[in-house]
Parts: C-alpha cells; structure tokens; sequence
C-alpha cells in the first residue's frame, strides 16, 4: 500500500472552523497531538486524565483547547453521562498552533482567558519549529526545542525529540 497522503485544497471556511470558532487543524497538528496524547497517557495516566477537544463552560466560543490535563478523572463507562461543558478549569490547557493561528492569539488566551479562570500552565505547542513554550501566569515563559521538557504545575515531563518523533 502506497504510504501517500492526498491533499485537497481547504474551503474558505470549514464546518469545523464555523462550529469552533477557530482554524482548522494541519496534518501535523494532528499527527502532534496524537503522539503527544500517546506519550501522556503512557507515562502520566494513572494520575492525570487528558481529555482533548473539551469544551470548558468558563470559556468563550472559539476557546476550546486542544488537551487539557486534569486530575485523575474517575469515570464508569458504563453509565456515560453527557457533559457538555466542563465547569472546572484544567491544571493545564494545551495549545496546539495551526497554520492559520498567531502565537500572539495564543498568547493573549493563555492571558485573558485561560489564566483568569485559575489554569496553572498553558503548553504552547509550535510544529514548524518543533518545540513547546511553557507560559504561567505572569507570563513567565520557558522555551523547549530539544532535551526534556517539565512543566512544575503538574510534575510532567517529556522529551521533545519524542513529541516531534511522528
């Protein structure tokens, strides 16, 4: 089987992109947060859940990250119950740039939104330049393009070589 990819010519403005309030994702965001969310859950599951696309109540439209980390989140799938929006904030709210994003949108939502509504780190994560930028509030920022990566919030570490491996 051929390994290759057939790309089509994105519409204006997408379904997913009316819905959301917020570009569509790129090839590699989505291979990205794959990955990203296989390493998570592999080595931090049994303390943190990593729920991703989550709707959190206290945001505006268009404010949904693409994973937030929280405390271990007891489920019984047995007996789902439809949450629509999530009313606690995540420790961490994790970002994932598009294409058609500005690290300075990000930014001021990591400032406006996320960080007033009690989110601990925010984990700005940029493809094209394969590194994360670890933002607290106050705007303390740390950047990470190769080694490890640890965010203090929530005692998480990763490999950067790792998260880009996809």
């Amino acid at each position: 089987m051929p390994n290759e990819a057939v790309f089509i010519e994105p519409e204006l403005e997408t379904d997913y992109e009316i819905e959301r309030d917020k570009p569509m994702p790129s090839l590699d965001h989505a291979l990205v947060q794959a990955r990203l969310l296989f390493l998570l859950m592999r080595d931090y599951s049994t303390d943190f859940s990593f729920p991703s696309e989550l709707s959190l109540g206290f945001l505006p439209k268009g404010s949904t990250p693409d994973v937030c980390i929280y405390p271990k989140i007891k489920r019984d799938l047995k007996n789902d119950e439809p949450i629509i929006k999530m009313t606690v904030p995540p420790l961490t709210a994790i970002e994932i740039i598009s294409p058609k994003q500005a690290l300075e949108d990000i930014i001021g939502k990591a400032r406006n939104i996320y960080f007033s509504n009690q989110v601990k780190s925010v984990w700005i994560i940029i493809p094209s330049f394969e590194a994360i930028m670890l933002v607290f509030p106050g705007m303390d920022t740390t950047y990470f393009n190769k080694g490890a990566f640890h965010d203090p919030a929530t005692d998480i570490r990763l490999s950067i070589e790792e998260v880009f491996d996809v």
